[in-house]
């Protein structure tokens, strides 16, 4: 037996479940983005405010290119089991948030007209880095000159991806898509809808067959979407909402709601994402096929704990990075995270502009060391070769994976050429960088001693260097 509306009637009453009616009202808003980490995090806080009896939060939910996600999903009525598991135990919930969904390449029309709807209050993206484009922004343009033509109020549109100011370059990018005659569009837009930026952090691997056979004996059905988290999460918004009486809503739930989300947005992407990029390149290399397994290896959460210290947080504005630190080396050790090296080394290109070089240039600023973001960028440029240590080649998952293996193949032919060819790309690492001769000297040093004594024994030694 599946998962489903029916089923989940028979499933034990230990297990948090929606006691809601989930067919009488129209979702209230539509996530584009349809992957796990909405369904683990997002979907959460909206499930909190529906189980609390207001039935605006409703999800219509869009992969944006998966088809096999959505149907699903929709073969499961929207339900899905979520696992989570931390120190403090496991437990499982079966949020049912999620009311509609569509494929956005196949579904185009419907996913405008769920924008444009009477009851849409809000849309929320994760559509990854990479995903923020002239034909994401047309879709949504598409949708908000339906509500302005037919009368309708403005909405929140709210980008929860991993980009820095996220909320100013949805907006810019929606409204760069405007065309001319468009001016009482763009009146309205910047009369009536909200681009808030926000940080979401949730540590949420890909599903796994280990959690949807966790999910049956729990359960006692299958469900083919379930997922495993932690118990962490954290939701910080910019206080610039279409309707500001949705602030003290979401307060309520646990999402912080203030003015300053730089702080906590600049202290997640380089703490949690700039150690999990590096972390994942060193696994991907060594063999180590989880984050929990690097982390695990003395040698590497030293480095992982240097770095964040070191290098990174004497540049954050978040007053409390020494708690953040802690909890993060804490989560990174769970053992119920299965989060998969290669899935967090996808997409490379995108991820690291933001993540490492604003701490190097203000470790140069400050005429301090770098060594271990060195370090980390010489692993990624071993890590363009495609094989592990162990002869075991792997796929780069990258937009720009053809013309980063172009660059990467030289490295034991003409290894300096390469580092020098791969530092100087101002997409990676901005203008300022691939001009500065000792951060080529210090990334060109650790290149070759990963390229002749491995990873693991390079970490060591610049362990030795700055104890």
């Amino acid at each position: 037996m599946h998962l489903s509306a029916a089923s989940l009637r028979t499933c034990p009453a230990t297990r948090q479940a929606p006691s809601y009616d989930r067919t009488s009202h129209a979702p209230g808003v539509v996530h584009l983005g349809l992957g796990a980490f909405h369904r683990a995090h997002q979907a959460l806080v909206f499930e909190q405010l529906l189980a609390a009896g207001d039935m605006r939060w409703g999800i219509h939910g869009v992969g944006m290119t998966r088809p096999d996600l959505v149907h699903q999903l929709q073969a499961q009525d929207g339900l899905y089991a979520v696992r989570v598991a931390d120190g403090t135990g496991v437990k499982w919930q079966v949020p049912g948030a999620l009311w509609r969904m569509n494929v956005a390449t196949t579904e185009r029309a419907a996913v405008v007209q769920a924008i444009a709807a009477p009851s849409t209050r809000w849309v929320t993206l994760t559509v990854t880095e990479k995903g923020y484009t002239p034909l994401l922004a047309q879709l949504l343009l598409d949708g908000l000159r339906l509500r302005q033509q037919t009368g309708l109020p403005g909405i929140t549109i709210a980008s929860c991806d991993n980009l820095q100011g996220n909320g100013h370059k949805l907006q810019a990018l929606v409204k760069a898509a405007a065309h001319a005659h468009d001016g009482e569009l763009l009146t309205w837009l910047d009369a009536h809808c909200a681009f808030p930026c926000s940080m979401v952090d949730r540590i949420v691997p890909a599903a796994t067959p280990e959690v949807m056979a966790a999910a049956q004996e729990a359960l006692g059905v299958q469900d083919h979407c379930a997922l495993s988290t932690e118990g962490f999460w954290e939701w910080v918004i910019e206080d610039r909402l279409a309707d500001p009486r949705d602030a003290a809503l979401l307060q309520s739930t646990g999402v912080r709601v203030t003015r300053d989300v730089h702080s906590y947005e600049e202290a997640k992407l380089r703490m949690l994402n700039g150690s999990h990029t590096a972390m994942a390149l060193m696994g991907a290399l060594t063999g180590r096929p989880f984050i929990a397994s690097c982390i695990g290896v003395p040698h590497i959460r030293a480095f992982v704990h240097q770095l964040m210290e070191r290098e990174v947080a004497p540049h954050l504005s978040r007053s409390d990075w020494a708690d953040y630190r802690t909890a993060l080396m804490a989560r990174f050790g769970n053992p119920y995270l299965k989060h998969s090296v290669h899935q967090i080394a996808t997409d490379n290109s995108q991820k690291i502009p933001q993540r490492w070089p604003p701490s190097v240039l203000g470790q140069i600023a400050q005429g301090a060391a770098f060594e271990h973001h060195a370090l980390a960028a010489a692993v990624f440029v071993r890590y363009t070769l495609g094989v592990d240590e162990q002869g075991q080649a792997y796929p780069l998952n990258d937009p720009q994976a053809d013309s980063l293996k172009a660059f990467g193949a030289g490295q034991r032919t003409a290894p300096e050429a390469c580092v020098r060819a791969l530092l100087a790309r101002e997409d990676l690492w901005g203008s300022t960088l691939p001009e500065h001769a000792e951060w080529i000297a210090r990334v060109m040093h650790w290149h070759q001693h990963v390229m002749q004594h491995g990873v693991d024994a390079s970490v060591q030694q610049l362990l030795a260097q700055t104890a």
